[in-house]
């Protein structure tokens, strides 16, 4: 077992790179506004804009508790020490999950982008084997090749991918802003106010799905916060997130609106994950229709490798605390990365994603994935605020405005997250009376985030009562500095 640490080699800017392609901006627009536009209509950028009120009371949270406790584990540490150490792990459990989960079905629009790209170069089929980009099982095993790569460069060290990423995001926002604002002024439907009017949704849970599938559009900022222990200063992580955060909420809203003066609802449902590239062939011809394409391969390499980074660093914060087994602390000497832990993330993803094979359309995969980790993100962000409102609750003694920052609006986020969550999961549950592989099918929705809880509640208990981890005597997770860990046997 490692005992060498983290190296402090990245600063706020790194921090805005991370966070920036943690969150894809290119990716969450390409497959979210067809798939939002299914959801609630044209109410997107309504939805959009109210769902970024919680989650910027969730990142006042985040950075807060960064100040006050800098560890790469973050919401695993912060509320496994503030309400107690079985919801801390379900924290970490759920945030580690989702980032798996995200990791395996981006992987099969990887591969989608690329089968695109063959097309069009005239290659419709290989080996007697039909290379359909709406094809789950095909998309992903092309994708998978393409994990591999971007796996073996976030184990070089995070300044590499930082480099990477910059150069990826560079281009995939030039290329969006360009064909956005091009759509702005050239779309031929009429811009509507109502647009902004979430009372437009008349159904509750056409709301809550819309807003959890909203809050989706913004989940990955929080990735800066992985690599607080990698930056020469805790402050320098809140800072990359909050501005990410705010980047993104301006982009979002552009190209929502962009969208819609460009395409008619029954355009946007009808093209679902593949909105972006219909925008560039509406836009533009050949070789300029590509290029939003390209900007959507780049998108989805970037979110899935900065994706690897936090969800490595996570598992090494609860390794540490031997709530999970020592292989995760394993550190490399060379390239100070948590690489042993990256290749397994790796290989986790991939089983996901083969089992995700069961769905043969792209598009059924990818609504059912983000349903999914919609509702585990909603959970561990609400948690995650809960326990800032609760560690600082003293704060109310410090005048209105310490009570209303540290206290009042983690308090309110997270419970409106928590609540959004609880209700979509009931409606799922009774919006069915069998289960079906569909994403149509409440039980199926409801199952996938209701296993993941179930099992990172085994884990809990393992942790507790054979590894018997400290973690479950006091909450309170290793100190970033204290990478030696005393030999533990247990198995991973």
């Amino acid at each position: 077992m490692s005992s060498t640490p983290l190296r402090r080699s990245l600063g706020v800017v790194d921090g805005v790179a991370i966070a920036a392609s943690s969150t894809a901006a290119t990716t969450s627009i390409a497959i979210g506004m067809g798939t939002i536009a299914t959801i609630v209509g044209l109410q997107g950028p309504a939805l959009l804009l109210l769902a970024f009120l919680p989650v910027l009371g969730i990142a006042t949270a985040y950075a807060r508790l960064n100040r006050s406790e800098p560890n790469c584990g973050n919401g695993y540490a912060w509320v496994g020490r503030t309400l107690g150490p079985w919801p801390g792990f379900l924290t970490g459990w759920v945030t580690i999950a989702g980032s798996v989960v995200f990791c395996a079905y981006t992987s099969a629009v990887m591969g989608s982008v690329v089968l695109i790209f063959a097309n069009k170069a005239g290659l419709n089929s290989l080996a007697g084997i039909a290379l359909d980009p709406t094809s789950t099982g095909v998309s992903t095993a092309v994708g998978l090749v393409l994990l591999l790569g971007l796996t073996a460069l976030a184990v070089t060290g995070t300044r590499a991918t930082t480099r990477f990423q910059f150069a990826l995001l560079v281009f995939e926002y030039a290329v969006l802003i360009a064909f956005c604002g091009w759509a702005l002024v050239t779309g031929e439907q009429s811009f509507s106010l109502s647009w902004f009017n979430p009372f437009e949704i008349a159904d509750g849970t056409t709301f809550a799905q819309g807003m959890v599938l909203a809050v989706f559009f913004f989940w990955g900022w929080d990735a800066a916060f992985s690599v607080t222990e990698e930056t020469r200063k805790p402050g320098d992580a809140a800072r990359g997130g909050l501005i990410a955060l705010f980047a993104m909420l301006g982009l979002f809203l552009f190209a929502s609106v962009a969208f819609q003066r460009e395409m008619s609802l029954a355009e946007l449902i009808e093209n679902g994950p593949q909105a972006l590239p219909y925008l560039g062939q509406k836009l533009a011809a050949e070789p300029w229709a590509t290029l939003p394409l390209i900007a959507l391969m780049f998108s989805a390499a970037a979110s899935v490798q900065s994706t690897l980074i936090p969800t490595a660093r996570g598992l090494l914060a609860m390794g540490r605390d031997r709530t999970m087994g020592p292989l995760w602390t394993r550190v490399h000497p060379r390239y100070g990365t948590p690489a042993a832990g990256t290749v397994v993330v790796l290989a986790v993803a991939a089983s996901i994603a083969l089992l995700a094979v069961a769905l043969p359309r792209l598009s059924d995969m990818l609504l059912a994935a983000v349903n999914a980790i919609g509702l585990l993100v909603a959970l561990y962000y609400g948690l995650t605020a809960l326990a800032c409102a609760v560690r600082f609750r003293s704060a109310r003694h410090e005048g209105v405005r310490a009570a209303v920052l540290a206290v009042g609006v983690p308090a309110v986020s997270g419970l409106i997250l928590l609540g959004l969550g609880g209700y979509l999961g009931y409606s799922y549950l009774t919006m069915s009376d069998h289960f079906e592989l569909s994403p149509d099918n409440g039980w199926f929705m409801f199952s996938l985030p209701a296993v993941i809880v179930l099992v990172g509640l085994g884990m809990a208990a393992v942790a507790k009562y054979v590894r018997r981890s400290p973690y479950f005597a006091t909450g309170r997770g290793t100190d970033a500095e204290a990478i030696t860990l005393p030999m533990d046997r247990t198995p991973v």
